[in-house]
């Protein structure tokens, strides 16, 4: 299994439960926003501990309250693409590339700095700065940090939310090529019914 998760989390008064498992390729949470879903993938990336349960991913224990195990987010290994991209506004796009590849310490899973540049097709944004990018090409960077971090897994919150509509096909069929081209487990947030039909092999319903 890609995903076997099982776990509450506490969110002010409420209490949020979660159980699903999904085997490879790309799982989506779809659900209306306030559901909880991207609580649950920080919950997953080890940014948001559960009150209780279990997270395994591609067969390794990331969390287990009864076993008493909670990796750091470091040891995690999962290339996190935010909503908000949070790409550093301060650097050129080529820094930020550089910093999610100093995070992959040598990793087995790292991909090459020529391979992610091809495969996103950012070459040429290299000595722009974030504020100059369009809110796809700001997309395509920050998939491209969290690709070159070395990742086991991926988490994508939300990724068309900051992309126009002239831009949308553009990013589905660069996940769809990450997708199928990278093979990692991906996990999905999205509250779109058509965009997670077209990419997911799983859909979790969340809320």
């Amino acid at each position: 299994m890609s995903f076997d998760v099982t776990l509450t989390l506490t969110r002010g008064a409420r209490q949020l439960a979660y159980a699903f498992t999904a085997g490879p390729g790309l799982t989506a949470l779809f659900g209306p926003s306030g559901a909880g879903k991207t609580s649950l993938l920080d919950a997953v990336a080890g940014l948001l501990r559960p009150a209780a349960g279990r997270i395994v991913v591609n067969g390794q224990t990331l969390f287990d309250s009864g076993a008493r195990i909670d990796l750091r987010p470091e040891q995690r290994a999962c290339g996190y693409v935010f909503q908000d991209l949070r790409l550093f506004p301060h650097r050129t796009v080529e820094q930020n590339l550089r910093f999610g590849a100093k995070r992959a310490h040598g990793a087995d899973t790292a991909l090459g700095w020529e391979h992610v540049l091809e495969l996103l097709g950012i070459e040429r944004l290299l000595d722009r700065m974030p504020a100059t990018l369009s809110g796809g090409e700001a997309q395509r960077v920050a998939i491209g940090r969290a690709l070159l971090s070395g990742p086991r897994f991926l988490l994508l919150d939300e990724p068309l939310a900051s992309v126009d509509a002239a831009r949308r096909e553009e990013i589905l069929r660069l996940i769809e090529r990450i997708r199928d081209e990278l093979a990692l487990p991906i996990l999905y947030v999205s509250h779109d019914r058509a965009e997670v039909e077209q990419l997911a092999h799983t859909i979790v319903p969340v809320g």
